[in-house]
Formats: C-alpha cells, sequence, structure tokens
C-alpha cells in the first residue's frame, strides 16, 4: 500500500502533463475563434488551425520577408499574419492607413495594443496602465525644457564619449552596440536624474537592461491563454526586482522632492528641472504618489527613449560613408555653429544632419510593423473591410519606407534624399524633418499617438552625430563598405551587436 506522500509524488508528472493538454487545447481553441472572426480578410501564409502554426514559427525570423509578401500582393487592401501569440491585421495602402490614424480611441486604441503587447500589469504595473500622466509629461515639460538643458545634455555628451572612446591618433576599435547604448543611457539620464546618478554604472545597467526583460518576459505571458496570463504574469513579473533596483538609486531624491513639495508647494527656490520634477508637477495623487510608483515610471521612459534612439545604426551607415559625404556632414555642422552656436535653436538648422539619420532609419527601422491598434469596438475601413473587436490592426512600416509609389530608388541609401526633397518643396519643408510623420513615414508613429517623445530623440541624435563627426573619423573594423545586417527577432529590428566600429582622431 502507497504511502499518502508516494501518491502524491507519483500524480505530480499526470498533472503537469493534464496542464500541459488544456494549454494546448485552449491555444488552439482561441486560434480558432480567433481564425473564424477574420475569415473575411485574406492570409499571407497557410491559414489552417494546424498549420498556421509554421507560419507563426517563420514570423520569428523571417518577418520582414512574410510582411513583404503580404503588402505586394494585397496592397491598398488588408490582410492577416500569425505571429506568435496571434494572428495581426495588417492594412495597406493611404486610404486604410488614414482611416487608422482618424479612427478615435473608441474603436482603435493605440494604449490598449500597448498594455497587451508588453503586458503592463505584470512587467511594469498596474498603476501605468490605469493613468498615463507620464506620457504628458514627456509630451510637454520634456519638450518644453530642452532649450534651458541642452548644453547638460551636450556636456554629457562630451565628457561620456571622452571617456568611453578615447580621441587618439591610431585607429581604436570598439563593439559600437554596447558602448553607444552607454552613452545613450548616460546622455539621456544627464537630463532626467542629473549627476551624479546619471553615470553610475549599476543605474546604467538597469536602465538598459530592463527593457530586455520586459519584452521578453511579455513575449511568454503572451504565449498562455487569459485564464492562465494572472498565475504565468506574477510569476514571471521583473516589476519588484527593478522597483527596488531602481528604489536604491533614486528612492531618497524622490522623497526629498515629495517632502519640499508638501513643505512649500509646487515650487520652492533651485527646484531641479528635471524628469523627477517634471513628474511630480503632473502627478495626479493618491496612489500615483509615492517614491516606488514615480521610480518605475522614471525607468519606463528610460526604457522609451534609450532603445529607439537608433544611433548605433546611424554609426554604422557613417561609418562606410564616402569623405564627400562625411565632407558636406561637417561643413553644415561647422557653418550652422559658428553663426549659431550650441543649442537647441542651431539643431534646427543642420537639414543635411537631419536628411542623414531619417534616411538611416528609412533604411533600417525599429520593427516590420508600426502603430499597432487593438479594435475595441466592430471597425470598418473605407473599402469595407470589417475588424472585429478583439482584433489588433497595424501598419507595414519597412515595406512603406521601401516602396517606390513613395520613394524614388527606394534601396537605394541617399544621405541626402530629405534635405534635397526641402530645398525643392520650401514652403512644405516641415513635412521632411525627421521628426513629421506624414503618410508615408512612420518612424515616430502616426496621429495623435506619434511618440511624445521624438522632440528629444532627434535633438539628442543630432548632437551625437555633430559631436561624432567633428571629433572623429569613424570605419568599420577591416575598411568594410558594407552596413551589417541587423538582427530580426519577432518582427522587431536590432542593429548589428557584434559589429566592431574603428575610431581615430579626426585628420582633416
Amino acid at each position: 500500500m502507497s504511502s499518502p506522500s508516494t501518491d502524491t509524488t507519483l500524480n505530480v508528472p499526470v498533472l503537469l502533463a493534464s496542464l500541459g493538454i488544456l494549454f494546448l487545447v485552449s491555444k488552439l481553441w482561441r486560434t480558432h475563434l480567433e481564425m473564424a472572426k477574420l475569415d473575411g480578410i485574406p492570409t499571407v501564409g497557410p491559414s489552417g488551425l494546424l498549420s498556421s502554426s509554421f507560419s507563426r514559427m517563420r514570423y520569428v525570423k523571417h518577418a520582414r520577408e512574410l510582411v513583404k509578401v503580404g503588402y505586394e500582393k494585397y496592397h491598398g487592401r488588408a490582410f492577416k499574419i500569425r505571429i506568435p501569440n496571434r494572428w495581426a491585421v495588417v492594412a495597406t495602402g493611404p486610404d486604410l492607413v488614414n482611416d487608422i490614424k482618424k479612427a478615435s480611441d473608441e474603436y482603435l486604441s493605440f494604449d490598449e495594443a500597448v498594455n497587451e503587447s508588453i503586458q503592463i500589469d505584470y512587467t511594469l504595473g498596474k498603476t501605468h496602465r490605469e493613468h498615463l500622466y507620464h506620457v504628458n509629461v514627456v509630451r510637454n515639460a520634456l519638450t518644453r525644457s530642452l532649450s534651458t538643458r541642452y548644453s547638460d545634455v551636450r556636456d554629457e555628451i562630451i565628457t561620456a564619449f571622452s571617456e568611453e572612446i578615447p580621441v587618439t591618433d591610431d585607429w581604436t576599435s570598439i563593439n559600437a552596440y554596447d558602448i553607444i547604448l552607454r552613452i545613450v543611457c548616460r546622455t539621456t539620464n544627464r537630463l532626467f536624474v542629473g549627476l551624479p546618478l546619471c553615470r553610475d554604472p549599476d543605474w546604467i545597467d538597469l536602465n538598459i537592461q530592463f527593457t530586455v526583460r520586459v519584452f521578453s518576459r511579455a513575449a511568454i505571458i503572451n504565449l498562455f491563454p487569459d485564464i492562465l496570463k494572472p498565475i504565468v504574469g506574477n510569476l514571471l513579473s521583473p516589476k519588484e526586482t527593478v522597483t527596488r533596483r531602481a528604489h536604491r538609486h533614486i528612492g531618497h531624491i524622490i522623497q526629498d522632492r515629495l517632502d519640499k513639495q508638501d513643505q512649500y508647494g509646487r515650487d520652492w527656490e533651485d527646484k531641479p528641472n528635471d524628469l523627477v520634477s517634471w513628474l511630480l508637477d503632473e502627478n495626479p495623487g493618491g496612489k500615483y504618489r509615492t517614491t516606488e510608483d514615480i521610480a518605475m515610471r522614471l525607468v519606463n521612459i528610460n526604457m522609451a527613449a534609450i532603445h529607439t534612439t537608433s544611433f548605433a545604426s546611424v554609426l554604422y551607415y557613417l561609418a562606410v560613408q564616402p569623405d564627400s559625404v562625411i565632407k558636406a556632414l561637417r561643413d553644415e555642422i561647422v557653418a550652422v555653429v559658428e553663426e549659431h552656436g550650441w543649442n537647441k535653436v542651431s539643431m534646427g538648422y543642420l537639414r543635411k544632419i537631419d536628411s542623414f539619420m531619417k534616411e538611416v532609419v528609412r533604411m533600417v527601422g525599429l520593427s516590420e510593423l508600426t502603430s499597432e491598434r487593438k479594435v475595441m469596438k466592430d471597425f470598418t475601413f473605407s473599402d469595407g473591410t470589417r475588424l472585429p473587436a478583439g482584433s489588433f490592426v497595424s501598419i507595414p512600416v519597412w515595406a512603406m519606407h521601401h516602396d517606390e509609389r513613395h520613394y524614388e530608388d527606394p534601396n537605394e541609401f541617399k544621405p541626402f534624399r530629405f534635405s534635397d526633397m526641402r530645398v525643392i518643396e520650401e514652403k512644405g519643408s516641415i513635412k521632411h524633418q525627421m521628426i513629421t510623420p506624414n503618410s508615408d513615414y512612420f518612424f515616430f508613429g502616426t496621429g495623435r499617438h506619434a511618440c511624445p517623445g521624438r522632440f528629444f530623440a532627434v535633438n539628442e541624435l543630432k548632437t551625437l552625430l555633430a559631436h561624432t563627426l567633428l571629433t572623429y573619423d569613424v570605419k568599420l573594423e577591416g575598411f568594410s563598405k558594407e552596413v551589417p545586417e541587423p538582427t530580426f527577432f519577432s518582427g522587431a529590428v536590432i542593429p548589428n551587436q557584434k559589429t566592431k566600429v574603428l575610431f581615430r582622431k579626426r585628420m582633416n
């Protein structure tokens, strides 16, 4: 006769097998329901209940090819494609894209799409879903403060480069991706939290690694049916660990600001002009007015700012340019700085620099799909295509950026493509700036949900590129003239992390 403990032990494999079967059955049933609702929308790849699983696996490494097939075959219409955790509807052509841009949040919700994509309740915390006041901080206070804090940003760029990439007469090889992330993180946090924290190695590591944790954990959580997500989400959530680590660095600073605000009100003498203050000024109070919540919003904003800057890709393209392009960029910087100095206003005059950066992100991008929306109520496109509530729709950004209907010679890198357009269309020159989303350029999203931090990102990028050009000569290791291929993973486009870039003191 078996003991009670033996019986329990023997039942564990059965329990695990049962859970596995339950997971598989629920996954197949959910897939079946999704397919039935989207039956009227054409499919790229197999559409069968089991066969579509092969498309899901293929999407992980070949998203660009699959989306491109759909874009070319169904241009002007919507198609669906199987991504790892669900079906995604992809809208193509100016009419459908404009429908998304104009749709209200009541029908197509950007926030709910983000919430589900990165499982905010578990990765960042429910308060980040319930109240997005930090977005207004980025859109308003951060943008307004660029002029007054520009000198600090530039000072940190100069200092970070000198420490990370010493200026020498000989070529020095560096792992560009890692060092660029550290420089960008330091520069961003000089504005966000100031000295000395912006240079703290652990604070830098925390903010760089947090994105990896959020997206990797969210990807796993999204594989499970809704009924199991609370269990899996709470087990995998990085929130508590990150909050404790961030609190060690910034908690006492936030508490001091809270105490001063309680004592003196919104303004007091020598109040720092940084992200902590801006968050407190906008803070709605109650459960949101805690050191933990504010610390997590700092880390959240860092996540968006650091990993969307794309300076590694800009650097790779810079390293393969002919001398004529380098000279044109340097001449523009020198002329502008001599007339206007180093400030936010002068960055606006760097048209060739702006064009170069915009052309890089047009060529590379951050993802295959962008501007994702969750359908909250049944939505009908202008061509009659119906999207059922609960589905997701997005725009094929890379395919659009490489469409000859939008760009002449779309697969050719033309560093001054957009500055030349601004010369030709002087009255409409704002349209071709990097910060301006329009009908054929979606790096920063579209409509009222366009990236609120794009003004800071572009000015930071310009200053990073200008400093690099005036201080260094750069080449790819081996003096290669081929831009290194990025890494593609489940629709994301990640700059090559192994590329070595050679730096030396500028010689001419």
